[in-house]
């Protein structure tokens, strides 16, 4: 199960890692409103992830498909921070700057004030990402052995 979430979490850092390569070379990184695709990115490898975990189990248990894709969410979230933490000070030391000015902020917050952003904003759309796939994925009850789990009237 590890190599699962941490195949796909290191596939969805690279993917997150190329998006923001590739917007950086258009000039678009500067504009936060595109991190929203960031969703998209996660969705498609969190969704992947657990159907990879489905197809390799026979009996799907809720928790073990809810921890496949939450890991694999909080993988790629520390890797992406990572690569954005030597970015932000090491390559383009200007960029927190002008994504700060951006927000309005009337104080110096420093570069550490978007790392916490980033990882709040990834953990949370891999948790809600999560919860919503695996209502698509988890097995009914709605069957004659799923009856046992109903209250007796």
């Amino acid at each position: 199960m590890s190599k699962i979430y941490l195949k796909y979490g290191v596939l969805i850092a690279i993917g997150l890692i190329i998006y923001f390569v590739i917007t950086k070379l258009m000039g678009l990184h500067r504009y936060p409103v595109l991190s929203a695709a960031n969703g998209v990115i996660y969705g498609a490898g969190i969704l992947m992830a657990l159907k990879s975990y489905k197809t390799e189990k026979n009996k799907f248990k809720y928790q073990k498909g809810f921890q496949v894709g939450f890991m694999s969410g909080a993988i790629a979230t520390l890797i992406f921070v990572a690569f954005m933490a030597i970015n932000m000070y090491q390559i383009d030391t200007e960029f927190s700057r002008n994504i700060l000015d951006t927000w309005g902020l009337n104080y110096d917050s420093g570069t550490f004030i978007i790392l916490i952003s980033l990882v709040l904003m990834g953990l949370s759309t891999s948790l809600v990402l999560t919860l919503a796939f695996m209502q698509l994925l988890k097995e009914s009850w709605n069957t004659k052995d799923g009856n046992r789990n109903q209250p007796i009237k």
